[in-house]
């Protein structure tokens, strides 16, 4: 069994707690949060054998052969360092840090520490629309990509969450865009070269405040000459919808054209319709599963992980040249 410490007890960090104490070859060992009413209530809930509410003294247990991350991501590169430097293998939520120059001490801490698995929490290369997409780009199917089109939006209903985080997310490029931008890469199989970024505080003006819009969009051009086009916005009325198109000189392939939470069809007095998920969770949450199992395939095994802490680094930097072009107005090159 990989006994896992755990940090971060928020939504998304609870998640993931509950997926680790439910994993077969893995076990929920202990959990780190300030909130110390909270680590106790998750503790007893996940029968989680110690808890802590300092980082530095978890990583000190010499029981925990890993560490999971799912703390506030300005703290995500300070917490991979001394993870691995006291000998654990890490999984980190994104961002990898939210300056590009974090970023790069996070390289550098990977590199020192070379015997240690480090994996960083790109979840939509797991799930299983995408992965079936990569496969038949690879094996020639719609010819040469020459277009990604990613599209992102969070619930209105989920707003208040975003304008409390919105003064340290590092903004809606960064902490919305990765995944699409990771996917551009991942798929087009080249580097952006170009990004020309704009939009606006269209509904909520407080992003403002913070050099940010509630919608935003962005226009790459690579340098094999493949095309990216990303848009994420943060006010859509029907809930969560990701959407994502490769076009190739043979094919076109399409995940979530139209979203939908499943295949039922409900029809009623307001007439036929489907229902579609209402938050990254419940669209994702095989993805979020199967990363973890490979994370920790990966301790067991001896081996490194396809998402390497380069892929954090490379996503950041395109990710803070679109939110530099959507500040400036002009287009930047990489």
């Amino acid at each position: 069994m990989i006994k896992i410490g755990h940090i971060g007890l928020g939504r998304m960090g609870l998640f993931h707690a509950e997926n680790i104490s439910q994993m077969n070859d893995a076990e929920l060992f202990a959990l780190c949060d300030l909130d110390e009413e909270k680590l106790a209530k998750e503790a007893k809930r996940l029968n989680v054998k110690k808890t802590y509410t300092d980082f530095d003294e978890m990583i000190k247990d010499d029981e925990i052969d890993a560490i999971t991350i799912t703390s506030p991501s300005h703290l995500h590169t300070e917490q991979i360092s001394k993870a691995l430097k006291a000998g654990k293998h890490v999984f980190s939520e994104k961002p990898l840090g939210t300056t590009v120059e974090q970023c790069k001490l996070a390289e550098k801490a990977v590199e020192e520490n070379p015997d240690q698995v480090f994996m960083l929490g790109f979840m939509r290369r797991f799930d299983k629309s995408y992965q079936y997409a990569k496969k038949a780009i690879e094996a020639g199917k719609i010819g040469k990509v020459y277009m990604v089109r990613s599209y992102s939006q969070d619930p209105t209903a989920k707003i208040e969450g975003a304008i409390a985080f919105g003064p340290h997310s590092g903004g809606e490029f960064l902490d919305m865009c990765v995944h699409d931008i990771d996917l551009m890469r991942w798929f087009i199989g080249s580097e952006p070269k170009k990004v020309w970024a704009i939009g606006g505080c269209y509904a909520y003006p407080e992003f403002a405040d913070w050099n940010d819009g509630d919608n935003v969009s962005a226009l790459m051009k690579f340098e094999n000459d493949a095309m990216g086009f990303l848009f994420a916005g943060r006010t859509a009325p029907h809930g969560y919808n990701v959407e994502t198109e490769i076009m190739g000189t043979e094919g076109i392939i399409r995940i979530g054209s139209v979203p939908q939470k499943n295949l039922v069809e409900i029809l009623d007095s307001t007439g036929v319709r489907k229902e579609i998920s209402q938050d990254f969770i419940e669209r994702f949450s095989d993805s979020f599963k199967d990363e973890m199992k490979e994370f920790i395939s990966c301790v067991k095994e001896g081996r490194k992980p396809e998402i390497t802490v380069y892929d954090g680094t490379a996503v950041s930097e395109i990710a803070y040249k679109c939110k530099e072009s959507f500040e400036s107005g002009e287009l930047v090159e990489l």
